[in-house]
């Protein structure tokens, strides 16, 4: 699927400094070291687009990226990078300024269309990843889980994996679809954007 256009657009720090276009919005949120621009900016197909840090946690802003996709007629939307969670190295008064950052944003954004999850597909999903997927379900968020770096397991080994990051989850979770993606091979690419196309246009 053709990328036309993808450009950062802004970074917010409060609801109100977001975009008020009326654009609709898929946003991307997971624990720090997870991948998350690492994967925008192979979905978008514009190196350094979203900057990957060295140091987990360094996201600390709501940013914008205005994507213009190839369809007849174009798609246009926002991806939304939400702050990781979950980096032990700050205070815990950062770690509640970062959460209530992005609850007010997922509970008071109507643009908001779904909120892509992010999971690392070699590990367990962590109590706060747990937490995070319960709190969306609670307030009837739409989502869906990516499970990211699945070049670091053999395509043998994948299913095994995603079976246990299921059975970890509560079963509100369960029945979604885990979508394997490699930043480095591209794997899952074209099917994320076609699924972020479906949801668009539902």
């Amino acid at each position: 699927m053709r990328i036309d256009k993808a450009e950062f657009l802004k970074s917010c720090t409060a609801l109100e400094q977001c975009p008020k276009d009326g654009l609709p919005e898929i946003a991307i949120v997971g624990r720090s070291n997870v991948g998350k621009s690492s994967l925008l900016n192979c979905l978008l197909q514009r190196k350094g687009l979203a900057k990957v840090s060295g140091t987990p946690g360094k996201t600390r802003l709501i940013n914008f990226f205005k994507v213009t996709l190839g369809p007849n007629p174009p798609v246009v939307f926002y991806m939304v990078d939400l702050p990781g969670y979950g980096y032990a190295k700050v205070s815990i008064a950062q770690r509640a300024a970062w959460g209530a950052v992005v609850e007010n944003y997922l509970l008071h954004r109507p643009t908001l269309r779904c909120v892509i999850v992010l999971l690392d597909i070699r590990h367990d999903p962590s109590p706060l990843d747990q937490q995070l997927l319960s709190w969306m379900d609670s307030y009837k968020i739409p989502s869906f889980l990516v499970a990211t770096k699945s070049d670091q397991l053999t395509k043998g080994r994948q299913p095994a994996a995603l079976r246990e990051i299921r059975q970890l989850l509560s079963p509100s979770n369960t029945a979604s679809e885990i979508l394997p993606f490699s930043s480095k091979t591209g794997e899952g690419r074209e099917a994320l954007l076609k699924k972020i196309v479906q949801i668009l246009q539902d």
